[in-house]
């Protein structure tokens, strides 16, 4: 039987939390609850004593066994915590480190995974500093349970409102499941760097030159990997996409910045994955002012940038290196020659020529070439799901 600890806070959507013990405990969780002083305002603590037939902890000091220190006995006795609702001055507190009652204290002195379901008005939500707390608590680990769309007890119809308990519910069905996955898995504890998307790289104030990556396929990696159990690094370049729960993410813009960020994190790495389409060439000079529009043709010099995954084989000592070759034409030549050119573990080929696929697509196909010369290919689809498929093939050989 899993352990929950149900930490509820002081908002309307308090009585959700009653509703959100019941559908767990008739799914056979075990569900301890704590209230805040100001969700005891909202709700009692004999509905939830009522339902989970376990004491209701209303208080720091009011110890229900004196053998104990509560605040550390719950949290070590919980398989998962869920903060529902979670106010914005619960979240604040959290993102400081505050521990001023037994929520906040239970909550900083135990590792266990810790699920935040938000709710309140939605200029709150969406304030800077909530948002800018949220974040942080996600690079802490935390993951959050989005608020939905809908009529707030404000008046407003928006964002804000606590998530439905059938779907918190859902949500940590799926974490017991992927955490037997987990348990199991050879990337347990390893710590994990992908890089993902374009680089851009100035030509003057006003122009720059890219490409088209969209960065999809190194963020779904890196999320197979956190899956996985492992210590996620994202290093990307600039794209459209929300920064992944769990995983440290390290915004660059240039080749050059791609490269001090990889370099000077390869050394502690288990694993590395070159997903990001780095530019092969800069401008030679950086002009401080734009280029005026002049008659006849303009011509622009630029200078190679620093191979990272060359470097990355060349200074490669435990660590397994596997990286793209993102090609239109004699693609498994060219990556076979990048393999052994680069002193790659694996390299991931696709044809980016074939406009379904590739760059700015949610679908790719790929083949994936080892280092003693056998191939898989990883046929069309979705790259989440061959995000997982990459993972899957590499957890079989990586340690070998």
């Amino acid at each position: 039987m899993k352990h929950i600890l149900l930490a509820v806070t002081g908002g309307i959507a308090a009585y959700k939390a009653i509703d959100l013990t019941s559908k767990l405990t008739q799914l056979g969780y075990d569900v301890r609850v704590m209230l805040s002083d100001h969700a005891q305002e909202f709700v009692t603590p004999l509905a939830f004593q009522a339902i989970s037939k376990n004491p209701v902890y209303t208080g720091t000091f009011k110890e229900k066994t004196p053998q104990d220190i509560q605040h550390i006995s719950l949290g070590d006795w919980a398989d998962a915590i869920i903060v529902a609702p979670a106010t914005a001055n619960m979240i604040a507190k959290l993102s400081v480190g505050i521990a001023d009652d037994l929520i906040t204290s239970t909550l900083l002195a135990t590792t266990t995974t810790k699920f935040v379901a938000p709710a309140m008005n939605v200029n709150m939500y969406d304030n800077p500093r909530t948002q800018n707390n949220i974040k942080i608590l996600k690079q802490d680990g935390y993951q959050f349970i989005e608020p939905g769309d809908g009529y707030l007890v404000c008046g407003y119809m928006a964002k804000g409102r606590m998530e439905e308990p059938l779907q918190i519910v859902s949500m940590i069905n799926q974490f017991f499941v992927n955490e037997k996955e987990i348990s199991s898995s050879s990337f347990l504890g390893k710590k994990a760097l992908v890089t993902a998307g374009p680089t851009v790289e100035v030509i003057d104030p006003v122009r720059y030159v890219s490409n088209r990556s969209s960065g999809k396929m190194g963020f779904a990696i890196a999320e197979a990997l956190r899956d996985k159990g492992a210590k996620v690094t994202l290093v990307s370049g600039p794209t459209q996409l929300k920064a992944p729960d769990g995983i440290e993410v390290v915004h660059v813009q240039s080749a050059e910045d791609m490269f001090q960020a990889v370099k000077c994190r390869y050394i502690e790495q288990d694993i590395v994955i070159k997903a990001a389409a780095v530019s092969d060439y800069t401008p030679s000079e950086v002009l401080e002012h734009k280029i005026k529009k002049q008659d006849g043709d303009l011509s622009v010099k630029f200078k190679r940038t620093q191979d990272i995954l060359k470097y990355l084989g060349d200074n490669k000592k435990h660590q397994y290196l596997v990286g793209f070759a993102a090609e239109t034409q004699n693609i498994e030549q060219y990556a076979q020659d990048k393999l052994e050119r680069k002193n790659a573990d694996v390299i991931i080929s696709n044809n980016v020529g074939d406009q379904s696929i590739g760059f700015n697509s949610d679908d790719n196909e790929l083949m994936m070439h080892f280092k003693d010369k056998q191939t898989v290919k990883i046929k069309k689809g979705k790259k989440v799901a061959l995000a997982r498929q990459i993972i899957e093939e590499l957890e079989t050989r990586w340690q070998q």
